[in-house]
């Protein structure tokens, strides 16, 4: 699987931006998907996620401001972000994590888009 995340930018604090993840494969509709974003010297955090089935987890530091999408068809997951803050910049990335199986032992692959950069100003 390969992520390709775009959208982001330069917005003035109380603005919107849109983060889109387009996903290479046949498999994206089972993927559960997620957002993580890390600011210089920070560790890099979960921002919001959603499940193959729809069902969608947020940060509480972005509950109600963000949210996020997906569309099968263009396997593609969307973050829109509204309201935001200064210290929502960060760098975003995309994710997903694929589990096998040999045996009894589970492995778990993850996989990261390249990041795309998200600086509110003050």
């Amino acid at each position: 699987v390969q992520l390709q995340a775009s959208g982001g930018g330069l917005v003035q604090a109380g603005g919107s931006l849109r983060l889109s993840c387009a996903a290479s494969g046949s498999i994206f509709s089972t993927l559960d998907m997620g957002w993580y974003r890390q600011a210089p010297g920070e560790e890099r955090e979960l921002v919001a996620s959603i499940s193959a089935d729809g069902s969608t987890n947020y940060a509480y530091s972005v509950k109600d401001r963000f949210t996020i999408s997906r569309d099968n068809a263009k396997n593609t997951v969307y973050l829109q972000m509204n309201s935001l803050k200064p210290e929502d910049t960060a760098v975003y990335y995309c994710h997903t994590n694929i589990q096998t199986h040999k045996g009894w032992t589970r492995y778990d692959h993850n996989y990261w888009g390249q990041g795309t950069l998200v600086t509110v100003s003050s």
